[in-house]
């Protein structure tokens, strides 16, 4: 028997077996933490049906049935015993204060499904639950009687939306105005300080620029008053438009269509609608903005200020990684100097990313940003462009975070291009850099693509460096836009791991977060992936194309 264990022990069979069980059980967890996030980030689109439950203590309450628990609770002789309990979504936050409440479930006397019951889901507060009582649109106003209430309360809501969209336009132009005015009054103070301004020629030029500015600053005001006239009518308008909503406690409240995102009856919804409507809510959370405190609304500036930092991160780090890996690897003389660089560089793996966070905001942020806004950005101090966080320092900080494992993967890569292939293309006359760029380098692309593989997993995660290099809560204007120069890599920009961060542990409402923070992460997965694979992709037809590559 004790040769039977030795030999076993010999063979390595218990290693084998331990090594699979740690890949079993990885696997497993993965899997688990992936199917927890499915199923609770993808079901929050689902229209919830709307119940109506009383109480032993005549209370009303109306919501969604959210989760069922077993509370503890300690009998006559102090032993504790089990309660179940409902946890139900009410909203009406501007009413109520919260958003859940939890009742016991001995103390339900009465549960229905009213047909009639609305959702309201609204720019702020969050969602109301209730029933329309009256529909006021203008002049016209319809009473609980009214047999087409529903149906005049969809009309209002897109007279509503009409409105809403004009005051946006509106708006929209009025601060347009002044951006003509702000261009000119900008060549005068750049003239005003240049050599140029001082000379005959440049002093008329001046003059003739003033006044240009006068006659501007004139039609521009003209132009706002109408605006300005044109918005307080439409202002009014619009707030004519809402409904006389009440809830189940029997409270009344106005509501305001134009504050109104949408509105539905759950309960008369059959399963085809609620999948029409899920689908909406779906491409309303990849492609809107954030809204209540980033808790609801959509997270596409999150989305593009990820992808396109991301982008710019593998666009810097590639190039300097595979330059320190061919220096390593096909220049530098091997020794002591050598080998203490790369164990430098492999060192730097492990340095903390906050690390690499206050090295950006030191060097990137306040040395390179501050000496570039000296140079040509000084008619705008002290108000900073580039000495502040932004896109550009964010994305070169996450590259020098994503360094060595560029720089080692890129290595390998080198070093798995058969020796006789070198030797074969010098012998035939080919320079060293001739032969890198030829045969090196092409034979090496999988394990380079192994490394931007490998930094596009971190970089996307990383999260501490960001908080301050230039990401922030909620971004304004994307860095992409239709403005010259198109890139603004100076401005600052959404995350999607900095949005769960804030999501999940600053926002005000943590309960009615947590939804938006399994939805986001399963978010982040998939952009992460989608990365991935693109890359994997690139990466196997080339080792197609190399069949001489060992990778």
């Amino acid at each position: 028997m004790s040769r039977r264990i030795s030999y076993f022990k010999q063979k390595g069979d218990p290693y084998i077996f331990a090594s699979g069980l740690g890949l079993v059980v990885a696997l497993g967890m993965v899997t688990w933490i992936i199917a927890v996030i499915l199923s609770r980030g993808l079901s929050f689109f689902w229209p919830g049906d709307l119940v109506q439950i009383t109480t032993s203590g005549d209370e009303t309450y109306l919501g969604e049935l959210w989760a069922q628990e077993d509370a503890i609770q300690l009998d006559a002789d102090g032993h504790k015993i089990p309660v179940k309990q409902t946890q139900l979504k009410i909203g009406n936050r501007d009413l109520y204060g919260m958003d859940f409440t939890w009742i016991r479930d001995k103390n339900i006397t009465e549960q229905a499904y009213p047909e009639n019951a609305v959702t309201f889901e609204r720019l702020e507060y969050g969602n109301f639950y209730g029933f329309i009582e009256a529909v006021h649109s203008g002049d016209e106003q319809y009473g609980a009687d009214h047999p087409e209430l529903y149906t005049k309360a969809r009309q209002a809501y897109r007279l509503a939306r009409e409105k809403r969209e004009q005051l946006r336009e509106t708006q929209e132009a009025m601060t347009e105005l002044s951006e003509p005015l702000t261009r000119l009054q900008r060549e005068i103070s750049l003239l005003e300080i240049s050599p140029e301004g001082r000379t005959d020629e440049g002093l008329q030029q001046l003059e003739e620029m003033r006044r240009s500015a006068e006659q501007l600053e004139q039609e521009i005001a003209d132009a706002y008053q109408a605006l300005t006239e044109k918005y307080e009518k439409l202002y009014l308008e619009e707030r004519g438009i809402y409904l006389t909503v009440r809830t189940a406690a029997g409270e009344e409240k106005e509501l305001h269509l134009s504050e109104v995102v949408r509105f539905f009856r759950p309960n008369q919804m059959g399963v085809f609608a609620k999948s029409w409507h899920y689908a909406g809510k779906l491409w309303e959370f990849v492609a809107d903005d954030p809204r209540e405190s980033n808790t609801e609304g959509g997270v596409f500036p999150a989305i593009f200020g990820t992808v396109v930092m991301v982008l710019l991160m593998s666009i810097a780090v590639v190039p300097f990684g595979v330059m320190a890996a061919i220096y390593l690897n096909e220049y530098a003389r091997q020794g002591p100097v050598t080998r203490l660089i790369r164990m430098s560089v492999n060192n730097l793996a492990g340095v903390p990313s906050i690390v690499f966070g206050v090295f950006g905001l030191g060097f990137f942020i306040y040395f390179v940003g501050g000496s570039i806004d000296q140079l040509f950005f000084s008619n705008k101090l002290p108000e900073p462009t580039f000495g502040t966080g932004g896109i550009l320092w964010a994305s070169l900080t996450l590259a020098l975070l994503t360094l060595p494992v560029v720089v080692v993967a890129t290595e390998e890569g080198l070093l798995a291009v058969p020796r006789a292939n070198k030797e074969g293309a010098l012998a035939l006359g080919s320079t060293r850099w001739q032969m890198i760029r030829k045969v090196v380098l092409p034979n090496a692309m999988p394990g380079i693509l192994t490394g931007l593989i490998l930094a596009i997993s971190r970089g996307a995660g990383e999260v501490a460096p960001l908080m301050i290099t230039g990401v922030v809560k909620l971004a304004p204007t994307l860095a992409l836009d239709t403005t010259f120069p198109f890139l603004h890599l100076d401005r600052k920009f959404m995350h999607l791991g900095f949005h769960i961060y804030d999501v999940g542990f600053q926002s005000p409402n943590v309960e009615a977060a947590k939804p938006m923070v399994y939805s986001t992460a399963l978010l982040l997965i998939v952009i992460v992936v989608l990365l991935n694979i693109i890359a994997i992709y690139i990466r196997n037809n080339l080792r197609k194309k190399f069949k001489t590559s060992t990778f």
